[in-house]
């Protein structure tokens, strides 16, 4: 588990038959990447430098103790995007992604052996998972359709390093792994596809080519596989329908649909640019029960137990002390060719006419907002702000289409929904007009900033966290990871089309922001450089621009509860001093310092690409 503190994320490891989860001292990594080993006994993450995303995977004691060990000692510092440990015994495998292209890793988790590879490409290839014994692995790849983010699957004997089968459904459909059997022996492994256009599940064993598929010809949207039962006879799923989930179980034998009962709200967190599909995800329990994880945006985490008698969703752990909050509905609105993009909405309490407004932009882009506890959101609430979140074009679990809707023009698309929500709110008597500030991190915090570029009789002000400000200068700066995505985005190189990337960077607008702009950067950010952050603040400057930009120590997932509340509060100052007319820069913009006094904050939804 990963508990959030003032300091920081740490891990926890929680016995489910005990209360509590029981923090473990130590330095392991990014704490959302860790996995633990099949015997409990050590962490594997990834250590880096300060937060910049480049470094090894390292195994330490998951208990007291010394004697950590870098699992790849030879290799150049990488990025991770994946990270895999075997059911049984010590085998794991890791995704690097280095100068030298993507490779899937096969070490031990005890450092006893040296690691081996089992597969390398130039061509994004991510996600690399092990069977339960470790005799085969897998990882999405894009060998068949360089230069596209659309993935296949690869299955290799660990033995051999041979490739044993690939799962493809031709180059217009993607598939994703998700989880091989947890059965020793069975190689059969679940995936996600999307030949109808929507994600829908598949058991596939690549020993023979045989495969379970459930179309789900009655639902709308997509259907996504979370995980199977300890027995591989069920599959755990959410449907989600305009951002809204419901959970389902597929039986493998029958092939029936069945609908889990639950409480309205989110049961899982879809991450495309880390080392796990999921930030968050429900799942089977070993007793075979499904554990459902619980939020909504008034609602911490909540573990939920599905009696397998009932069907009933019964409590297994709450958290304390939690305040009173304010729910958010979903809506949906047209953007400006009619496509259909979804919007959480919240109103402050007891509001009946319209009020200052923030929009909050996710990053990714590939990622999307759910209906998951949001302090940010609350906070604004209860000053008496209006708070709405959007799933713009590129968001996922829309279908395909929605989530290519960006490709080729990256930020156009992305603009016209931003456009077009802003209308609807003020058009709901939801929003004040003369005061919509907009915000978000990483590809939200881009899509901010060129917001008030490309928009700017739109916008009060924009908040901007790690931010992509200039596609072009980033480019050499950018980790080998993030490079080879902006192709596929950009649908070509910026040696082959740089107006592309000139075009999409809000640093090509800064002359007609009209609005003030606060930005918050990393000084080791390895996705979304400092120095560009730096230019774009510098040029908006020049060009007689309201614009403050404020360092932290740390990298583009760096993160502390301390300064998230920092951060809101100041923020929230900003909006005080947009209302009464007062510009918002004190000083002038300077380079990033090493060592700057702000202490380490980042949202965990910010990751990029």
């Amino acid at each position: 588990m990963v508990l959030d503190g003032p300091d920081g994320e740490t891990l926890a490891v929680w016995d489910t038959t005990e209360a509590a989860p029981v923090p473990l001292p130590g330095d392991f990594g990014d704490p959302k990447e860790a996995v633990l080993t099949a015997d409990g006994a050590c962490v594997l993450g990834l250590r880096d430098d300060n937060g910049s995303e480049m470094g090894h995977v390292w195994a330490a004691p998951a208990g007291a103790g010394a004697g950590a060990v870098d699992l790849t000692p030879g290799l150049p510092p990488y990025t991770l995007r994946g990270i895999d440990v075997g059911r049984y015994g010590s085998r794991a495998v890791i995704t690097a992604v280095a100068d030298d292209g993507f490779t899937l890793w096969l070490v031990d988790s005890g450092g006893n052996e040296q690691p081996r590879r089992l597969f390398t490409s130039r061509n994004e290839a991510w996600n690399g998972l092990i069977s339960a014994t470790g005799e085969l692995a897998c990882i999405d790849t894009t060998e068949h359709n360089p230069g596209f983010r659309r993935f296949a699957v690869t299955v290799v004997d660990t033995g051999t390093g041979r490739v044993v089968a690939s799962l493809s459904d031709g180059p217009e459909a993607p598939v994703r792994a998700v989880r091989f059997s947890p059965v020793a022996g069975d190689g059969r492994l679940l995936a996600a596809t999307e030949r109808t256009g929507y994600a829908r599940p598949c058991v596939w064993n690549p020993a023979d080519g045989t495969r379970i598929d459930a179309d789900a010809p009655g639902l709308d949207g997509d259907l996504v596989p979370l995980d199977w039962s300890d027995d591989a006879s069920r599959v755990l799923l959410v449907h989600v329908d305009a951002g809204v989930h419901q959970v389902m179980e597929l039986d493998l034998a029958t092939g029936g649909l069945s609908r889990i009962e639950h409480p309205p709200g989110a049961f899982f967190e879809p991450d495309v640019a880390a080392a796990h599909l999921y930030s968050w995800a429900s799942h089977y329990a070993a007793d075979g029960r499904i554990r459902l994880l619980h939020q909504r945006f008034d609602q911490p985490l909540t573990v939920l137990h599905v009696d397998q008698r009932t069907g009933e969703a019964r409590p297994g752990w709450q958290p304390r002390d939690v305040g009173p909050g304010t729910a958010v509905v979903s809506r949906t609105v047209r953007s400006a060719d009619g496509t259909a993009v979804q919007l959480w909405v919240g109103r402050p309490p007891g509001a009946d006419r319209p009020t200052p407004l923030v929009l909050y932009l996710h990053g990714g882009p590939q990622m999307a907002t759910v209906d998951r506890y949001n302090p940010e959101a609350q906070a604004w609430l209860a000053s008496g702000t209006a708070y709405a979140a959007l799933n713009y074009r590129g968001s996922v679990t829309f279908g395909r289409a929605f989530r290519e809707g960006f490709f080729g023009t990256v930020g156009a698309r992305e603009v016209e929904d931003i456009e077009a929500a802003v209308g609807w709110l003020v058009a709901e008597g939801i929003a004040d007009k003369e005061n919509v500030f907009v915000t978000g991190p990483s590809y939200g915090g881009f899509l901010s900033l060129l917001a008030v570029g490309r928009l700017p009789d739109l916008f009060a002000g924009a908040f901007a966290f790690v931010p992509m400000a200039d596609w072009v200068s980033a480019h050499e700066d950018m980790n080998p990871a993030l490079r080879t995505a902006c192709r596929s985005f950009f649908r070509a190189s910026l040696e082959e089309d740089p107006g592309r990337y000139v075009r999409a960077s809000p640093i090509s607008y800064v002359g007609q922001v009209r609005s003030p702009v606060w930005i918050r950067h990393a000084t080791h950010d390895t996705r979304t450089p400092p120095s560009q952050a730096h230019s774009y603040a510098l040029a908006l400057e020049r060009a007689g621009g309201d614009v403050v930009l404020d360092w932290f120590s740390g990298g583009h997932e760096t993160s502390s509860r301390d300064m998230a509340i920092g951060d809101q509060q100041r923020m929230m100052d900003l909006v005080q001093s947009a209302l009464r007319g007062e510009r918002w820069s004190r000083s002038r913009v300077r380079p990033p310092d090493p060592d700057p006094d702000s202490a380490p904050d980042r949202d965990p939804a910010c990751r990029d690409h």
